[in-house]
């Protein structure tokens, strides 16, 4: 019977030495950062559905919903090294009829240290825009034509709906979609395809993380800028639709490098 007891202590302490070293470890020389977005137009907070904006071409416009996908977050230091965010969620959805896509947490452990800017990909690159990758909505939603997109073109990176008061003065909607866009032969017919995402590095993006520090950074997309430099976006010109435009995608991709920036940078307590 003594034996047993021996036996019984035993095990006892050998579990709970077990269950101790199973435990997490909290990592104390790293950080979180919370990624939050917001759509602003001159200046301020984007107003939908509101036909009270004029472009640099100086159309009269409205915004009715912004959707669109970021991808590949890059973290670069002074030295050069850089840290890719998100791990297998390389990509993520935000749009405005759905509020709780305007924040994105990412399960990265952030090393302590001063960084020295933040990149992105607007939209997502060609490898890894496969066709029906996402079978869920909202993101299934978002599919690129095939036939237009071929096999790395599998969503759209944006779709930025409104109406504008076309030369008529009349409202007319306006589809600003970008994604693949198509290289055509003289008889109209499809010959390649050509890949409209674009990595931007966002201006002012420096900061430092310290040990368990959570940073919440909002990313900011000015609405307006899609429009304006270096391309003066005349609707009137381009038209109602993106889609099979190249010409117009292309304006909209060199136009997209100003069109994001940081908001705010703040510290944010942890749990």
């Amino acid at each position: 019977m003594e034996h047993f007891k021996y036996f019984l202590i035993i095990c006892t302490g050998f579990l709970l030495s077990c269950n101790s070293d199973d435990e997490p470890k909290k990592d104390s020389t790293s950080g979180k950062i919370i990624f939050n977005f917001e759509h602003f137009a001159d200046g301020k907070v984007l107003d939908l559905d509101n036909l009270k904006y004029t472009n640099a071409a100086g159309n009269d416009y409205e915004v009715t919903e912004v959707q669109w996908f970021i991808s590949d977050l890059t973290l670069h230091k002074s030295d050069g090294s850089k840290m890719q965010l998100g791990g297998e969620d390389f990509s993520h959805y935000i749009d405005t009829n759905i509020p709780s896509t305007y924040q994105w947490e990412l399960p990265d452990e952030i090393p302590a240290g001063d960084y020295a800017s933040i990149s992105m990909v607007f939209g997502i690159k060609g490898e890894k825009n496969i066709p029906f990758y996402y079978t869920d909505s909202p993101e299934s939603n978002m599919a690129w034509p095939i036939n237009l997109g071929g096999d790395n073109g599998g969503y759209h990176y944006m779709k930025l709906n409104g109406f504008w008061m076309n030369a008529n003065s009349e409202r007319q909607p306006f589809n600003f979609h970008l994604g693949v866009g198509q290289e055509r032969d003289a008889d109209n017919k499809i010959i390649g395809f050509i890949q409209n995402w674009f990595e931007v590095e966002l201006p002012a993006s420096a900061f430092s993380i310290m040990a368990n520090e959570h940073k919440s950074i909002n990313i900011r997309m000015n609405v307006e800028k899609w429009w304006d430099q270096p391309n003066e976006y005349d609707f009137d010109y381009y038209g109602p639709m993106t889609m099979q435009n190249q010409e117009a995608m292309a304006a909209g991709v060199e136009n997209g490098q100003h069109v994001f920036t940081i908001g705010s940078v703040v510290t944010v307590p942890s749990e």
